[in-house]
């Protein structure tokens, strides 16, 4: 058939149209400005939740008690991946380079806001690198020890911490884990420098303190209520101003004479900058009702500490939190002297 020039341009203007669309969708209307597209058929695959610590310690029963209620309001898969290494840092990053488009998703706690202090080259900045979805809980922290250990209140923890100082143990979860930062905040109330001994998370540190291979630590209530009910290791105090309803024979640090030891390890959820608005306000939505959810208030009580309230599990609410923690925290480890690297 002969072509005509009408033919010529109906044609270019066809291709012109296909062209502009194709742009429009590649930039999902958002101007130009890098943001991955809106995911309306979100989620059309597997999420996966990343947790920047081992399997079995408190951040990942966490993160495992919200996985499933939250799979179910998003109507897809939650996977949950531990990306175990350097105080959180090595998750955390993996992270912050993935795809913003919602499928790749950080659950962290207080060391997302002390690592800007403890690490020199971090890779990642916390308040320009992530979009937050949600604060999810705040949990005490406990001191405990293995349960042969000779002093049998707090009081005669520091004095016999100090007496033998060259000679006693103490374990975390390496540098700038929750159990690391508590336990620099006991050195410092106590006045004492002791032996630390780091681990790759706090369950195998846990699992040591419970077989007496090391001496005590600090960690939170998800990851000892068990070990403590059962007798298998020898609590001292809780680390909240009030007790917790589900150890209530623990004294505070405050009733057991060590007012300046305070410390809760909060955690939340984060996403890559750049994850589509939509994509976020989703996951927060799901994370509200799985907070919600009677099975994690229940599970969450027997291990010393409760979901935040809605109005928390908002990206607004965890930010601020965030950025208020990384000043708090930053002054603290500034003067405890602490560095990662």
């Amino acid at each position: 058939m002969r072509t005509t020039s009408r033919h010529r341009g109906i044609t270019r203007m066809i291709t012109a149209i296909g062209v502009l669309s194709l742009v429009a969708a590649c930039s999902g209307g958002n101007g130009g400005n890098g943001t991955a597209p809106a995911g309306g058929g979100y989620p059309d695959k597997n999420i996966t939740f990343v947790v920047p610590f081992s399997a079995g310690g408190p951040t990942d029963t966490v993160t495992r008690m919200i996985a499933e209620p939250m799979a179910a309001k998003l109507g897809g898969k939650i996977v949950v991946q531990n990306v175990e290494g350097a105080g959180g840092t090595v998750g955390a990053g993996e992270v912050a380079r993935a795809q913003p488009d919602g499928y790749t998703v950080l659950m962290h706690h207080i060391g997302m806001s002390t690592a800007p202090a403890l690490y020199q080259n971090l890779g990642y900045k916390p308040l320009e690198d992530f979009q937050t979805v949600g604060l999810v809980t705040e949990v005490p922290m406990t001191i405990v020890a293995r349960k042969d250990f000779e002093p049998k209140t707090l009081q005669e923890l520091v004095t016999y911490v100090k007496a033998n100082a060259s000679k006693v143990t103490l374990a975390n979860a390496g540098i700038g884990a929750a159990s690391h930062l508590c336990g620099l905040l006991f050195q410092t109330a106590a006045g004492v420098k002791l032996q630390e001994v780091p681990y790759e998370g706090t369950g195998p540190a846990l699992t040591d303190l419970v077989g007496g291979q090391v001496d005590f630590m600090c960690d939170q209530t998800t990851n000892t209520s068990g070990q403590i009910s059962a007798g298998e290791v020898k609590a001292y105090a809780v680390t909240t101003p009030e007790r917790v309803k589900s150890l209530p024979d623990l004294p505070t640090t405050t009733e057991a004479g060590l007012p300046q030891l305070k410390v809760s390890v909060w955690h939340g959820l984060y996403v890559p900058k750049g994850t589509p608005q939509d994509v976020v306000q989703k996951l927060s939505e799901a994370l509200k009702v799985a907070l919600a959810d009677q099975k994690v208030i229940d599970q969450m009580a027997k291990l010393g500490t409760a979901p935040v309230k809605a109005a928390d599990a908002t990206p607004e609410a965890h930010r601020a939190r965030l950025q208020e923690q990384i000043t708090t925290w930053g002054k603290v480890i500034a003067d405890a002297g602490v560095k990662a690297g």
